[in-house]
């Protein structure tokens, strides 16, 4: 026997601490889990259709940034059933799982053989309710008797708690048990009660705060189901039945994508990634008070978020407009009105994140009403313009105008030392670092790997204040003021100058990441180039250097553009920002390249990313994943609190598709063009149905031939409408 002790790791410098709001991972990422997401509730079980069943994780029922359920676990006389398959619905509204019994003893004797009972569970939710059915059959030739036991636990714990932030005080938990239910009643610290009530079908044989137990005796061939319904902030009288909750759910999944744009292809696999990519947006899309909103991502961000909203609204503007409207309005509703440091709220700025938990309303975390993002404010202006050339609604323009005004006037005054740039410096300490995109702490950094202090000028931040100035002025223009559209453009074009002056790298042959507060350029090539030219403010020489850089293998991986090149200081495949791939960051880099005829490039990142989500969990594209280089063989490899899904990665299809088809809809000409358009290599035939300009739609067909070359057809037309294919070197 060796008498060595065990090495111990001891890092060779104190690691920082954790930044804020860091999202701690302490299980496997290979534990799957299933997702189903309805309103402003959400739910993640594991294969079994349990909550909670292995210690640790985000597993629970969620109501407004609330776990209400944190415990949920099925069990056949106090064993475990065999798992024998699950699978979630298409359309997402059912999680269905297939179990058997095990062998089950007494003492050492077996007195039930495994897989004599079959269990069909059935989980979904509705509105504020988690149903469960338990179908039990037995097919053996006698008799059984067995006991079906549900335990469950509500721990009421915040997101943020969840996420792993840690709470010196926090309420009392008092449960009240009845004939047929338990209730939970949590009278928080915000004084706030919040209930959760677990109604059961038929009576329980035991019912207690922690276990429901049902004594059932089953005859040869003969089945039973055993219900229960969980729902959040106390049981409702008038809760549906099992069947028509279940009904209601699918007839909403389907009415919610009534009305987009339809997508076929020549490539089956990719026809159940688009399928699995709608049905997660329909899922994510909640309705509010001021129309349809995308939720960022399940499990950390299902609430509204400004800058996420705005980007997955871009993404499928040409497919479905009526989002984009929804997401302006919403935004337009909450856009700040005064200077609330402890929220880094300034008039006119468009909002970051909104949460309703107990720990935002006692302000332990400042994300109620939270503005810390550089970003969403000049992106609203760019959808609301871009919504208007899309559908010609001058209606909602002049409802959103004084918004956009508003925004504008933010913008202009987002520039302390007056150097012409819109910056961003956190005005709480317990707000966030970093408020471009990219908001991890160490995201922003020089060559030498030393974090940029502030204020800081991020590169494509410029780039979206120039979008936003040009589409501002074509909207004024629209609106008849022409004045205000010739200085908006006047102060496009200047900015434009300003830019490639300060931001241009030679050494690199790319821009800057950003200006720190001394205004020195971080010289460190990252897929923030990539947005500049999405923004269209890059010069069109400069543009052709940016594409080869991103295209190179120190930024590309195979997989898709990495966040940072991986001949930087800081570069981490791992990470969350330096290194790592982000598919909704891919595809506005892609609607970039197509702005500037790189389609070649556009379909490489099409064909990797596609490749990518054949490898993935349901053929979901998660937030992000690693950015280690593609190995001939093997698939990508996973980011281990990535959200799945997530509203952009879910979107960034459509955009690809925008991109390499170079889809424009002008109802101001009556006309559709498709500019330059391409197909990557997988694909060799895309319909696109109910493409709309205006008031009129078509379907369309474009397809590859033996020779290479495209045809464009028109399948079916309704309204006044000119369809165009530009061709030009």
């Amino acid at each position: 026997m060796s008498n060595e002790k065990p090495v111990e790791l001891v890092p060779a410098s104190s690691p920082a601490p954790p930044e804020p709001f860091y999202i701690p991972t302490t299980e496997p990422a290979t534990r799957l889990r299933r997702t189903m997401k309805h309103g402003d509730c959400f739910v993640m079980v594991d294969t079994h259709g349990d909550i909670g069943a292995a210690p640790g994780g985000p597993d629970g029922l969620f109501y407004l940034d609330t776990r209400y359920l944190s415990h949920f676990e099925m069990l056949i006389n106090g064993v475990q059933p065999l798992p024998l398959g699950s699978n979630i619905a298409d359309d997402n509204a059912v999680f269905s799982v297939d179990l058997a019994n095990p062998d089950i003893y007494y003492g050492h004797r077996v007195i039930l053989p495994k897989s004599l009972l079959h269990i069909d569970r059935t989980v979904f939710l509705s509105a504020d309710t988690l149903f469960h059915r338990f179908a039990i059959r037995n097919f053996s030739s006698y008799r059984v008797r067995l006991l079906l036991s549900l335990s469950y636990d509500c721990d009421f714990a915040d997101i943020f708690e969840v996420r792993g932030t840690e709470r010196l005080q926090r309420g009392a938990v008092r449960p009240q048990i009845d004939a047929d239910r338990v209730q939970f009643a949590y009278h928080g610290l915000d004084d706030q009660i919040r209930r959760t009530t677990i109604a059961f079908e038929p009576v329980p044989t035991h019912l207690s705060a922690s276990l429901a137990s049902f004594r059932l005796d089953l005859e040869p061939g003969k089945a039973t189901s055993v219900f229960a319904a969980a729902s959040c902030n106390g049981a409702n009288p008038q809760r549906p039945s099992f069947m028509r909750a279940l009904r209601n759910v699918h007839r909403g999944l389907k009415s919610a994508r009534e009305g987009s744009a339809r997508i076929e292809t020549s490539n089956d696999v990719f026809n159940e990634i688009l399928e699995r990519a709608a049905a997660d947006l329909a899922m994510l899309v909640t309705q509010t008070a001021q129309g349809p909103y995308p939720y960022a991502g399940i499990p950390w961000y299902s609430t509204t978020f400004g800058r996420d909203g705005l980007i997955t609204a871009l993404q499928c503007l040409w497919l479905d407009p009526r989002l984009a409207l929804g997401v302006l309005r919403r935004l337009a509703a909450f856009q700040a009105q005064k200077t609330d440091p402890q929220a880094d709220a300034e008039p006119g700025k468009i909002l970051h994140e909104m949460r309703a938990g107990e720990m935002s309303a006692l302000g332990e975390v400042p994300f109620g009403l939270y503005y810390g993002s550089v970003d969403s404010t000049p992106l609203f202006v760019i959808l609301a313009g871009r919504y208007t050339q899309v559908t010609g609604d001058l209606a909602s323009l002049r409802e959103l105008w004084p918004a956009v005004e508003r925004a504008l006037a933010w913008i202009d005054g987002a520039d302390p030392d007056g150097d012409g740039f819109v910056e961003y410096f956190k005005a709480t300490p317990r707000g966030l670092a970093n408020q471009g995109w990219k908001d991890s702490h160490d995201a922003v950094s020089h060559a030498d790997g030393r974090l940029a202090t502030g204020p800081i000028a991020i590169a494509e931040v410029q780039g979206y204040v120039y979008a936003a100035k040009v589409l501002a002025s074509w909207c004024a223009d629209k609106l008849g003021n022409a004045e205000r559209a010739h200085a908006l453009a006047a102060e496009a074009e200047e900015l434009a100058r300003r830019f490639e002056t300060s931001f241009w790298c030679e050494e690199i042959g790319t821009y800057a990441l950003a200006l720190d507060g001394d205004k020195r350029p971080c010289r460190v090539a990252t897929s923030n180039a990539g947005q500049v030219l999405f923004s269209g403010i890059a010069r069109s020489d400069r543009a052709m250097t940016v594409a080869g850089h991103l295209m190179g293998p120190k930024l590309f991986s195979g997989w898709g553009v990495r966040t940072l090149s991986a001949s930087e200081r800081r570069y981490n495949p791992m990470s969350y920002h330096n290194g790592s791939i982000w598919p909704h960051d891919n595809a506005l880099i892609a609607l970039g390249l197509a702005r500037y005829g790189e389609k070649a490039a556009v379909a490489r990142i099409f064909q990797a990313l596609s490749d990518a989500a054949t490898y993935m969990d349901l053929r979901r594209l998660p937030e992000l994943f690693c950015g280690f280089a593609r190995v001939r063989g093997r698939g990508p490899t996973l980011y281990p609190v990535a959200c799945a899904p997530q509203a952009w990665a879910s979107a960034a299809f459509y955009a690809l598709i925008e991109a390499s088809l170079g889809i424009e809809q002008d109802p101001w000409a009556g006309e559709i063009r498709f500019r330059n358009p391409v197909l990557p290599p997988f694909l060799d035939k895309i319909v696109v149905r109910e493409l709309r300009a205006g008031d009129a739609s078509v379907d369309v067909s474009i397809r590859r031939h033996r020779d290479g070359k495209l045809s464009l057809q028109t399948l079916k037309s309704q309204g006044d409408v000119q369809v165009t294919a530009i061709f030009r070197g």
